[in-house]
Formats: structure tokens, sequence, C-alpha cells
């Protein structure tokens, strides 16, 4: 299903999401109404972008008859603590005059109560299993302003204004819900739509991996494979807080699978992924271009496509060799480097 909804500029975007009609289930990539990738550089600013689009494809997919719900909250230009999508949705976020909040970051800036007399009825059959990659919590240091604002548009003083109100935001939720915890792992997602899923929705968090495993039923074809692939656009520090990658080599490490993953680019901090499960990683680019160019749908395919061809010649060329133990294989070269020895 494709419906035209509130991008997280404020302008009109078209959102393509999912039905299976059988189970009565959407399922929505929420960046698909509120990514990063939906705003210019200059439009780049989490004080103003907004989750609103998210709640108008919900309703939508509610509309059409859609009760279970899976949404993956990875990629958002957003950081407004999911108080877009709420009103969508129906619910007041009002400020001191009653009225509902400005879009975005700033709205939580006066936000003084949170009303639900006007919340879509049929919400309260929904069921809704979030996918969130991350295990941010809402606030603090390893919170959403703190650790993805820098990317959607922030500077320090936005961080601490925005971690600010995103406090104030959670402590208003505890007056109207009393099990509100913002150290949830999770909601910090997608600059806090983890948190308003969790306390407005009764929604779970759960590792996106983990849902695409029970979905596709990864574990059978892992069980059979010699060799198992994953990467993401860029392997660093966070790859290991629950994403995808890690999940499928934690997987693999339950049937002794060797893991390889490929990126686009990989940071210092990567190396955090070999001891996380992922064997060997490999970023694709061949030489220094532009991020435009990089992200070139056909340069990224040709680059993928050489750097894993030369990872599988090197594994061709040590399985030809009958090299089954790598740590013996890494003594021979090197004395055989070393000494000039002819290869046995």
């Amino acid at each position: 299903m494709s419906v035209p909804v509130t991008g997280p500029a404020q302008k009109t975007v078209s959102c393509t999401y999912g039905v299976i009609e059988q189970a009565q289930t959407a399922v929505i990539e929420m960046s698909g109404a509120a990514g990063i990738t939906l705003v210019s550089d200059t439009e780049r600013n989490p004080l103003y972008t907004t989750t609103y689009g998210v709640g108008e494809v919900i309703q939508d997919a509610v509309l059409r008859g859609c009760r279970h719900f899976i949404i993956g909250i990875g990629g958002s230009a957003t950081n407004d603590g999911g108080i877009g999508m709420l009103q969508a949705l129906g619910f007041g976020l009002l400020d001191a005059e009653g009225k509902q909040v400005p879009f975005g970051a700033v709205g939580l800036e006066s936000l003084t109560a949170i009303t639900t007399d006007h919340v879509l009825p049929e919400l309260s059959e929904c069921t809704f299993r979030i996918a969130c990659d991350v295990t941010n919590p809402l606030c603090g240091s390893n919170g959403c302003s703190a650790v993805f604002g820098p990317q959607k548009g922030a500077d320090a003083v936005m961080i601490k204004r925005m971690d600010t109100s995103l406090a104030s935001y959670a402590a208003l939720c505890r007056k109207t819900f009393p099990n509100v915890d913002a150290e949830i792992p999770g909601t910090g997602a997608a600059g806090g739509l983890g948190f308003a899923f969790q306390t407005f929705l009764s929604a779970s968090l759960e590792p996106g991996i983990q849902i695409v495993l029970d979905e596709t039923r990864l574990r059978d074809d892992v069980r059979d494979a010699d060799l198992v692939i994953t990467g993401e656009g860029q392997l660093d520090g966070q790859t290991v807080m629950g994403k995808a990658p890690i999940g499928v080599a934690k997987l693999s490490k339950e049937y002794g699978k060797p893991v390889l993953a490929f990126s686009g680019c990989v940071t210092k901090d990567a190396s955090a992924c070999n001891a996380a499960g992922i064997d060997a990683f490999f970023p694709i680019l061949r030489s220094v271009v532009s991020l435009e160019e990089a992200m070139d749908v056909k340069n990224a395919a040709e680059n993928m496509t050489d750097t894993v061809e030369q990872a599988f010649r090197s594994i061709f060329v040590f399985s030809k060799a009958d090299i089954r133990n790598p740590l013996p294989a890494v003594s021979f070269l090197s004395t055989e480097i070393r000494g000039g020895c002819k290869t046995q």
C-alpha cells in the first residue's frame, strides 16, 4: 500500500508499506515516512523534523482493517520523542493554552499536558511489535540526543536542549502512565519513537534482527550453510549495540559457522564487531570518492561485487592449499616469506 503522509520536513511524501491480509498485519518501515533520506542537508534539523507521518501510516493501516503491526524504527531524521506520531493518532500533546504543541523536538519544550480523549478507538485492539536495532535509553550520555543527534543535524547546544526536554517529557508521561521507564533498552530508538510506542501503545521493543529471524526462519538456512555473510551501510561501534549484523553473527556462532561482513565503510571502533562474532569484515569502497558517488546504486553494486569477489578468491586459495587451521597457516606463510621457501 502507498499513502501520502506528512514527511519529516513537513512536506508531503509517499510512504509504502506491506499488508499481510490473512493475519491482519501491517509491516511498516518508519523511515518511509520520517527517514533521514527524506530530508536534504539543509533540512536536517531535529528541532523541527517530525514523526507525524508515521502516525498517518498507522492510521491508514488501521482503517484498512489491520490490527497487528510490525514496525521498523531505524534511520529516522527525528528527535521528537514520537509526539508527532501520537498527535496523528489522536493523542493530545498540549501546551499551556490547551493547543497541540508544534512539530519537532521544539514541541517538547512547550508540552504541559497529555490527553487521550480523541485517540483512534481501534488502537485498543492493536498489537505492536517494534523492530529497533539499538539498545539506547531515551536520555543521558547514551540517549538518543547525544548518540544520534549529530547525524541528524544537531550541534552540542541542541543536543543538551533536546535531552533536557525529553527528560521532562518522560516525567510528564509518568503522571498518566505509571509504568513509564525511559531506561528500557530501545526507548531511545529513532529519536525517542521507541519510548512513545512502548509507553502509549504498549508495544514490545525487540532487536529488529530477531523479528527477521523469526519471520524468515533464517535459523534453518544458517544451520545448513558453510559460510554466513552479513553487513550494513557502516560498521562501527554502534553495530554491536544490537544491530542486524551482530544478530546474524550470534545465530551463526550457535552452529559454529564462520561469518564475513561487508559494508559501505568501517570505522576504527568497528573492531568490536570481531569480538561479537564477525570473523572478518571488509569495506567495499575501492577509491576515494564523494558520499554521493559512494551512494550511487551502480557504483555501490560494482564496489560490492568486486570486494566480495576478492574475499572469496582468498577463501578459494586457502581451501585449495588445504589449509584448515588459520593459525598454522599464518605461521607457515610468514616463515615462507622470511626464508624464501618454496610452496610445498
